[in-house]
């Protein structure tokens, strides 16, 4: 039984829709066609059908009434008498026929509860054979009863033999279901709308994109989800603010105290000494761009169409300039919408990487509808699989791995994961086919 159900509703959770609009729709629309299925079947089994069959049963007496009465006539008359009292008595037009052929049967209706009921009811009570005819003429019903020396052609009314007036039934019931359903439809656009804009919000958020004429809208529920969002969006926003202002304080006294380092220097002239000093000056300076650099994150950079096919071809340029052998390809549209400083920065550290510990590089991009995806291989000695998650790690330097370089901080796959996860996406390490590692950045687009 258990089985039974996790294959049921993992059928039905593949059948049935996956948003909340179009499963929002099925909640109410499936009851209403249940309910109306079953008053339609009820209708027409309990009322409709039983009233055709009891109307049906009213006229065939009436006919089988005219029969008796066309043979207790004495055959020499001109059956006035018999017209006169069916017409008045019973409704019926009655007309005397020569005894030719029965016509050969009509075409039967696709659906007739009043042919099959009607039809039985006559066999029932009629011995002689019967023509009936109940797609013919719209108000009327023809019967034609052989007898021994006449044909007896009656005309009765249509609404007389059935229920009449079941089509505005019918008619009422789809009509006001199609005004519910059209109502039910636009009511749940108006509020489903305000939550696809804010997953639209917070999704364009989590991509480091700029949220513009978002404000909150729809139910009360949905207006303080909304809420929350921008009260979080405003307060991410004032602590990458504070955390800037913050380091750009510290950046110009730091940089300041560099400076009169360098002077300093300079006025004890050249010597083995000071040429180290020198190089150590530099090289502190470089760690201190990196480590702002990394801990500010670059937040003021808008998003904006960036040809990536360019960006591309211009890191395999770098890689050259600093000795690799490099090469590039990019399949897709070329134009995405990234903070394209950053992304290049993000590539770039990886191909840096890249060069620093191998003489082959590939840098490979390539977009389709959901993802951008640039990979960068090398043939270096790669990082073992049980430390990939390591090197992510904020001033790590492994004894062993590919980050341990000549005046390196150990940053660099670190702000190329925090640009990549800006962006709403992901750096990836694995083994590469040139035999060093393969480090992809995926981001949505």
């Amino acid at each position: 039984m258990r089985d039974a159900n996790t294959r049921f509703a993992a059928w039905f959770n593949r059948v049935t829709p996956k948003g909340l609009y179009p499963r929002s729709l099925l909640i109410i629309v499936t009851p209403m066609v249940i309910l109306q299925s079953v008053v339609a079947f009820v209708f027409m089994e309990r009322h409709y059908n039983t009233v055709t069959r009891r109307l049906s049963a009213a006229v065939s007496q009436d006919i089988s009434a005219v029969v008796a009465l066309y043979d207790l006539l004495p055959k020499d008359r001109d059956f006035t008498e018999l017209r006169r009292v069916a017409w008045r008595n019973l409704a019926l037009n009655v007309t005397v026929l020569p005894p030719d052929p029965l016509p050969p049967p009509g075409p039967k209706p696709f659906f007739s509860v009043l042919d099959s009921s009607l039809s039985r009811e006559i066999g029932r009570r009629i011995q002689q054979p019967v023509w009936i005819d109940t797609v013919g003429r719209s108000n009327l019903i023809e019967v034609r009863i052989k007898m021994d020396d006449a044909v007896l052609r009656i005309f009765a009314p249509r609404n007389a033999a059935y229920a009449s007036n079941s089509h505005i039934f019918i008619l009422w019931m789809v009509g006001t279901s199609l005004v519910l359903l059209t109502v039910a439809i636009l009511f749940l656009r108006n509020q489903i709308r305000p939550i696809e804009n804010l997953a639209d919000a917070a999704e364009a958020f989590g991509k480091g994109r700029d949220v513009e004429n978002f404000r909150p809208r729809g139910a009360r529920e949905v207006r303080r989800a909304a809420i929350a969002f921008l009260e979080m969006k405003r307060r991410i926003e004032r602590q990458i603010e504070q955390r800037t202002t913050m380091l750009a304080g510290v950046s110009h006294d730091m940089r300041t105290i560099l400076t009169r380092f360098k002077l300093e220097l300079a006025f004890l002239g050249e010597g083995p000494e000071t040429e180290a000093l020198k190089k150590d000056v530099d090289e502190l300076a470089g760690m201190l761009e990196a480590y702002l650099a990394f801990a500010r994150g670059d937040p003021g950079e808008q998003t904006a169409l960036t040809d990536m096919a360019a960006l591309v071809e211009d890191l395999r340029l770098n890689a050259e300039r600093d000795g690799a052998i490099a090469e590039a390809s990019f399949m897709g549209p070329p134009l995405v919408e990234v903070k394209g400083d950053q992304l290049k920065r993000c590539v770039g550290n990886l191909v840096n990487n890249a060069v620093r510990h191998a003489s082959r590089v590939a840098i490979t991009g390539t977009r389709d509808a959901r993802w951008l995806m640039v990979s960068v291989d090398d043939d270096g000695p790669g990082i073992p699989e049980e430390k990939r998650e390591e090197v992510f790690r904020p001033f790590l330097r492994l004894d062993d791995a590919r980050n341990q370089d000549d005046g390196g901080s150990g940053l660099g796959l670190s702000i190329a994961r925090d640009i990549a996860r800006a962006h709403g996406g992901e750096v990836i390490l694995a083994d590469s086919p040139m035999g060093g590692l393969r480090a992809t950045v995926r981001i949505p687009v």
